[in-house]
């Protein structure tokens, strides 16, 4: 049985260490046989670096590396070339500096083909070495994690920093508008498209295959990948989780697949996928490698916490300026929401899948509530709990429990933003776990929570009264949808005292008993 290459990133290291590759070959020959210059966007941990990593393999003419692969004989191995290949993740610019970082790299490019620079900085380097290494072929440059440099500095104590380094990147990249002639193949990769026309606005040539429907499947791997190509690792899945294959493979469906670019192809992310297949738990895997602090910061200043059902134009999966960044094109690129479905000429986004959402929530819960995310994932378990042994009292205490920690003058600012905000997050977390709705549609209450033998519908009010909420949920009829479900229903009207910031008063009312023949 071949290993999982769990963070293995070289296409040689997985094949001569008797690793698991999932064939994209077929890919790399059509991006080589079709055209010369392109642009993938894909959220982290998706496989960009592995892919650029296989270019590189066939490039460099390594056939018998490819053996059993589809390209193998469908490429013509004769003709190599020399490759640029430069990763923005690893070449320590945090520590020195990107600039400097930049130039150590094309030092050692240079030292490796005996190359002797004659002139002084990145730009005059880089154009250099093009053009040097094509006296040998046409050189290939494949550029991994374009925009880290400015990801890591997007929140505002740091932006200054972004932006300089949009400079330094821009006056290496733009080396490559004039090197046409020397170029055999362009591919650069990065999460976002941030800083795309200030980096790249004399580079308008590279063909973005982000969306594109050929390409969809390009990193990541697919339903039949899943089922057809990790046989090997289902035994022990099915038997750490005490369920039989169909049972095994929904409820991986449900926690890592869902990722889309064109509507059609859903994608499992393959870190979460290797790590699921390692441990045979199902657990938050590839949240937790790169938590977006300056994402979280932003929904949270932005008072942006339903990243669910989020209809957009086709400028919704577009942003450029790193000083005015935009919400709904960052979710996406970053992978936190993604295409549910089309509709005419508007997409409608949201979670791709349980793991992401999950994970999120507990995120966004502990911002509003400033609390580590960790506790607040307790006071959702603890929640869980008082719904299933249908406690109420409990129920109520852990409510309360969600506000405690909010700073008393800072809730006192903006009471109305934090209450709706932080009730509306803990169903929407609780609803990972347990059956639970949270809606602003007319027509139903604030939350749904189901239960093995119950169905709560909760309306909250805010300085009123429990009378007023649970009127609202018996005049407006909200329990009729739930009748004939042989689950008793219970009405339950919240009253939340912003003075106390507490749950000030609260009533119940069984609308339908639960049937016990």
């Amino acid at each position: 049985m071949k290993k999982l290459p769990i963070g293995i990133q070289t296409f040689e290291e997985i094949v001569t260490g008797n690793y698991l590759y999932i064939d994209k070959t077929e890919f790399v020959y059509h991006l080589i046989d079709e055209g010369k210059y392109y642009f993938l966007s894909r959220p982290r941990r998706f496989g960009k670096s592995l892919l650029l990593s296989t270019i590189k393999a066939v490039f460099q003419g390594k056939k018998e590396l490819f053996d059993g692969l589809w390209i193998a004989n469908n490429y013509h191995w004769e003709e190599t070339y020399p490759v640029i290949h430069i990763s923005f993740s690893n070449i320590g610019y945090r520590e020195i500096g990107l600039e400097k970082a930049i130039n150590i790299l094309l030092n050692d490019i240079a030292d490796k083909h005996e190359i002797t620079y004659t002139k002084e900085g990145i730009s005059s380097k880089f154009r250099e070495l093009i053009e040097q290494l094509s006296q040998i072929n046409k050189v290939v440059i494949l550029i991994d994690e374009y925009d880290k440099p400015l990801i890591d500095y997007l929140e505002k104590a740091t932006i200054n920093q972004a932006k300089e380094n949009q400079q330094v990147l821009k006056s290496l990249y733009s080396v490559l508008k004039d090197s046409d002639e020397y170029l055999k193949f362009l591919f650069m990769t990065g999460v976002s498209k941030f800083g795309r026309v200030g980096i790249f606005s004399d580079l308008n040539n590279l063909r973005d295959i982000s969306m594109e429907m050929d390409y969809s499947a390009i990193c990541g791997y697919t339903q039949t990948d899943i089922e057809t190509k990790f046989e090997d690792y289902f035994p022990k899945a099915m038997q750490r989780n005490n369920m039989d294959r169909p049972t095994l493979l929904e409820k991986m469906k449900e926690w890592y697949n869902g990722y889309s670019w064109d509507v059609v192809q859903r994608m499992y992310n393959p870190f979460s996928i290797l790590r699921f297949f390692m441990s045979g738990e199902f657990q938050n895997y590839w949240f937790t490698t790169g938590t977006p602090t300056f994402l979280i910061k932003l929904l949270k200043e932005r008072k942006i916490y339903d990243i669910n059902d989020l209809i957009v134009g086709v400028s919704g999966f577009e942003s450029y300026d790193i000083e005015k960044l935009e919400t709904i094109p960052l979710l996406f690129q970053t992978g936190y929401v993604t295409i549910k479905k089309k509709m005419r000429q508007v997409y409608e986004l949201g979670y791709p899948n349980k793991e992401v959402k999950a994970s999120m929530m507990e995120y966004l819960v502990g911002a509003f509530r400033y609390e580590e995310p960790a506790k607040s994932a307790a006071v959702v378990y603890y929640l869980e709990e008082a719904f299933i042994a249908n406690d109420m009292e409990k129920v109520m205490e852990h409510i309360n429990q969600l506000f405690a920690t909010i700073p008393y003058q800072i809730f006192e600012a903006e009471k109305e933003s934090f209450y709706h905000a932080l009730t509306h997050l803990l169903f929407t977390y609780l609803g990972v776990y347990i059956q639970s709705e949270v809606t602003t549609s007319k027509g139903r209450c604030d939350a749904i929570v189901q239960t093995d033998t119950h169905i709560y519908l909760l309306e909250f009010k805010l300085d009123k009264s429990a009378d007023t909420a649970l009127e609202q949920i018996l005049i407006k009829k909200y329990t009729d949808a739930f009748k004939n479900t042989n689950k008793q229903i219970v009405a339950v009207g919240i009253n939340f005292d912003s003075k106390i910031k507490e749950v000030g008063e609260w009533k119940k009312q069984i609308v339908e008993k639960l049937n016990t023949n």
